[in-house]
């Protein structure tokens, strides 16, 4: 049995996530239907983060074995020629077997856009979450720093994460303003369900003037969800990136392209 490794990018938007679903079209679905066809026999893959409904990926690993031998190009060309428009393979590796696109990764990167402008873009819908509210960016990055580092994330996590530990190690929250795009970029060794959504939500309510500062710090301390603010919706969140050892050797994934030129500020 050989093992591949893809690199997979998806809009989330007509999916019920990640994960295959009984009720409804799930990104998993219709990337096993596609590899079905190349290799001419069921195929199960394996993801490094089961991205909810209406999250996106630019940087998705997943793994699957199968008996057949085909070229790399018949894992890109031959499976994206099978999927829908919203869903695309970036690049097909051979792994060693004891490679696992879940437990294999040491860590784990995304990025949420915020389009802060008077009025609603159809381009941007459904990608980035739209506020006509101002945010001031400094006081949230004041309240991101105060969050980096290892840490129990207990008030950011789902109610109903099954995660064994809330403790992560957040190695970077970033906020940088690209005209009227905010991009907040954060990285750890790994997340808990809803955690990134979570963190904006505060930042988000710090941001509006509605919290002070210190409200990031005090949630961190309190160690109680039902305390949190709200979860910020799904579709402003991307995975951007998943790293390995370098020993497997697997391509970097580049970041969400975005063109700061084409986006200007009214605040």
């Amino acid at each position: 049995m050989d093992r591949i490794a893809l690199g997979v990018e998806y809009l989330g938007s007509n999916y019920c996530g990640w994960q295959y679903q009984h009720h409804d079209l799930s990104v998993q679905q219709v990337l096993e239907q596609a590899l079905a066809r190349v290799a001419d026999r069921p195929i199960r893959v394996h993801c490094a983060g089961r991205t909810d409904a209406g999250v996106h990926a630019t940087g998705q690993v997943v793994h699957f074995e199968t008996p057949v031998e085909r070229p790399d190009r018949a894992w890109t060309l031959g499976v994206n020629a099978n999927l829908p428009d919203d869903v695309a393979v970036r690049w097909a590796r051979p792994v060693d077997a004891s490679f696992h696109a879940r437990f294999s990764a040491v860590a784990r990167h995304y990025r949420y856009l915020i389009l802060r402008r008077p009025v609603r873009s159809a381009l941007w819908h459904q990608r980035a979450l739209w506020t006509h509210w101002p945010l001031s960016v400094a006081p949230m990055r004041e309240a991101a720093a105060a969050l980096v580092g290892r840490h129990d994330f207990t008030s950011f996590r789902a109610l109903a994460c099954q995660a064994k530990s809330p403790v992560r190690t957040l190695e970077y929250l970033d906020l940088i303003e690209r005209g009227a795009l905010i991009e907040l970029n954060v990285g750890a060794d790994g997340f808990l369900h809803h955690m990134v959504r979570n963190l904006v939500g505060v930042l988000l309510a710090i941001g509006r003037g509605e919290r002070p500062v210190s409200w990031a710090a005090e949630l961190l301390a309190l160690r109680d969800r039902a305390r949190g603010g709200v979860t910020a919706p799904a579709h402003g969140l991307y995975l951007v990136r998943v790293d390995y050892p370098e020993g497997f050797g697997l391509p970097g994934d580049p970041d969400l392209p975005s063109d700061p030129k084409a986006l200007t500020s009214d605040y």
